[in-house]
């Protein structure tokens, strides 16, 4: 049994990967539904929540269906930190994540995210003060290092684990990469090999296909696999990989009435969560995922994401259903 803390989440755990602009909570439903057995919000910004930022308040907003769920933080300032660490904790997450991965420039120049792989005691002290900050297990999401010649990862892993961190998630490339070329497990699993290492490791990159998962369950030896852009337009790949886990066998893919369904209880969740106007535009990103690799798909995804009328949309989605419904998934 893989704990975190006095959480626990089976034998192997499939996590959902915090997500900018997708992993919010009208997502993290669906992947709920499908089988996520760990889930973690959209990044939020210290800066923001000191300033009390109505987008950065709106993302700690977490329900009672998606336990166990994390909050995951992100910024520069070790005191800012550990500050929002106590103002997350007050809304009662499962625990909070703080995130040391992100590559993209506007947050690694700011020196968030990935930057502190350049500065490892500061990420030490900025990670002890979020410890000390809340009483909630405290985890961290990072990478192999910032670039070739820093890949540190399992220095890092081991000073994290000594103030206090109780489950490391590692995306297995450096920030230089960003998301090019594949993902190297090969240090994740030296850091899971480490005899002096006794909290649960999450590989996270690549991990596309049941087939894949199981493979690098036993070829890299993680407590579990932290899944990001395979599960966008396909929640249900957490229950595939479960399914081939257990079985060795694939599952049915999802039908096309299931894929129109899941896309229905996004739509409405996004809808209920954000009003009838946001939770229409941002649903958008979503309708290419949903129906990818159907054949002439685009005069529908133009009517679905220039509509601003749900009773349209739901319409819409209907006559995807009836006009694919010899649609081979």
């Amino acid at each position: 049994m893989v704990k975190i803390g006095k959480i626990e989440l089976g034998d192997f755990p499939l996590l959902l990967a915090p997500m900018e602009d997708v992993s919010d909570p009208p997502f993290r439903a669906v992947c709920k539904e499908h089988g996520a057995d760990l889930m973690y919000t959209e990044f939020v910004s210290s800066e923001g929540l000191i300033r009390d930022a109505v987008k950065s308040r709106k993302k700690l907003d977490i329900f009672e269906y998606e336990r166990p769920v994390g909050i995951q933080l992100f910024g520069s300032d070790i005191e800012t930190m550990g500050s929002c660490a106590d103002i997350a904790t007050q809304v009662n997450p499962d625990l909070i994540d703080i995130n040391y991965g992100c590559p993209v420039k506007n947050v690694a120049c700011k020196g968030a995210g990935a930057a502190l792989l350049q500065d490892i005691p500061k990420m030490v002290r900025m990670t002890e003060a979020v410890v000390k900050s809340t009483p909630l297990p405290v985890t961290v999401k990072t990478r192999l290092g910032w670039d070739e010649s820093t890949k540190n990862i399992t220095e890092v892993a081991e000073r994290l684990q000594d103030i206090g961190i109780q489950a490391l998630s590692i995306h297995g490339r450096t920030r230089v990469q960003m998301y090019k070329g594949e993902a190297d497990w090969s240090l994740i699993a030296k850091v899971k090999e480490n005899s002096r290492i006794q909290i649960p490791i999450f590989g996270n990159g690549d991990i596309d296909s049941p087939e894949k998962a199981l493979e690098y369950k036993n070829r890299y030896g993680v407590d579990g696999i932290m899944i990001g852009r395979a599960s966008i337009g396909n929640p249900w790949i957490f229950d595939d990989i479960k399914h081939y886990v257990r079985t060795g066998t694939r599952r049915a893919l999802p039908t096309l009435a299931n894929r129109v369904a899941t896309c229905q209880k996004h739509l409405d969740f996004s809808i209920r969560w954000k009003g009838p106007v946001l939770g229409i535009l941002e649903m958008r990103r979503h309708y290419t995922n949903y129906f990818r690799g159907m054949d002439h798909f685009k005069p529908f995804r133009m009517r679905l994401v220039e509509s601003m009328s749900y009773d349209e949309i739901c319409q819409i989605l209907q006559e995807v259903k009836e006009h694919y419904q010899e649609w081979a998934c």
